[in-house]
């Protein structure tokens, strides 16, 4: 089976060539698959690097995104696709080496319209803010006790996705009205259409995210608007628990009671975990910093909604 690899990337220098590397490594066949990186016009080396890859690897080609945004990428990949299944990778994650084969491989066996799996964070810095955020990742507050033995499950969205090309004839492509979550909408709108979307626990993708507490809050509030925005371009709602961080920031003076001993408890456990006393001390920095950030944002989507 072909199979297309889509990469939107904008600004990328300091991790496309190790997702690049991840990709080529792979186990699949090397004459199955095509490369699309999507660049979104960047103004740093990141081009320079794909074209490096691109002289060594002839199924590897590099595609402009006027747009920026990651739909526009994601469609301009699409409509140059030649696979049967089109998977759509982001360029701040690497990949084992056995991720397409199993992506094919679950498609088939579960003739799902989109398989993806779990992300695992990973520390870019060897320091405890890093290590913290990457903590913080998984749930609400953090996710330290995976399940070893958790089975193939329907989801409403996953990380990522390998999706039948076929999915796109049918109900169409990324909404490019949406700077963000673009993909979750895709994936309502695909459940919607009684589409079959699989998340395989064995399928993993190792993602970087921001190692320090500014960037990270930035990145939340960013997050935080396009949890609220996207109704103002589609008019149907996300899941409710996108609306949990404008709930959150709208009951503060309330909830903040409450809130706290949380952060302790789950702030403790971690520290357990991890056998080291500071996570008792930076995981509520950490957690507030998310949840504020996202509250925040998505106050700021409400008033872009509404105003």
């Amino acid at each position: 089976m072909i199979v297309s690899i889509i990469i939107p990337c904008r600004n990328e220098e300091r991790f496309i060539a190790k997702c690049l590397d991840s990709v080529i490594n792979q186990t699949y066949q090397k004459e199955k698959i095509d490369v699309l990186v999507v660049d979104g016009n960047s103004e740093d080396r990141t081009k320079e690097i794909v074209n490096r890859s691109i002289q060594k690897y002839n199924f590897i080609k590099i595609l402009d995104n006027s747009k920026k945004i990651f739909s526009a990428a994601c469609n301009i990949g699409v409509k140059n696709s030649k696979g049967d299944l089109i998977i759509i990778l982001s360029a701040h994650a690497v990949y084992p080496e056995d991720y397409i084969e199993k992506c094919v491989y679950y498609s088939e066996k579960y003739n799902a319209d989109n398989v993806g799996g779990d992300v695992q964070p990973v520390s870019l810095k060897n320091n405890i803010i890093s290590s913290a955020i990457v903590l913080s990742f998984g749930g609400w507050f953090g996710k330290i006790n995976n399940k070893k033995n958790e089975l193939p499950k329907e989801a409403d969205t996953v990380f990522g996705g390998c999706y039948k090309k076929e999915v796109f004839e049918r109900i169409g492509f990324f909404n490019e009205n949406l700077e963000r979550t673009s993909d979750l909408e895709f994936n309502i709108r695909l459940k919607r259409s009684g589409g079959k979307i699989m998340f395989i626990p064995s399928i993993i993708s190792y993602y970087y995210p921001k190692n320090n507490l500014r960037d990270f809050f930035i990145h939340n509030i960013h997050d935080g608007v396009w949890n609220i925005l996207p109704f103002k371009f589609t008019k149907k709602p996300l899941k409710f628990r996108h609306y949990l961080p404008l709930i959150f920031i709208l009951t503060l003076p309330i909830n903040i009671w409450i809130y706290f001993p949380i952060s302790i408890f789950f702030s403790a456990k971690i520290s357990l975990f991890k056998k080291d006393i500071r996570y008792l001390f930076i995981m509520p920095t950490v957690f507030l910093n998310k949840h504020i950030g996202h509250g925040i944002g998505s106050f700021f989507g409400l008033l872009r909604l509404i105003l």
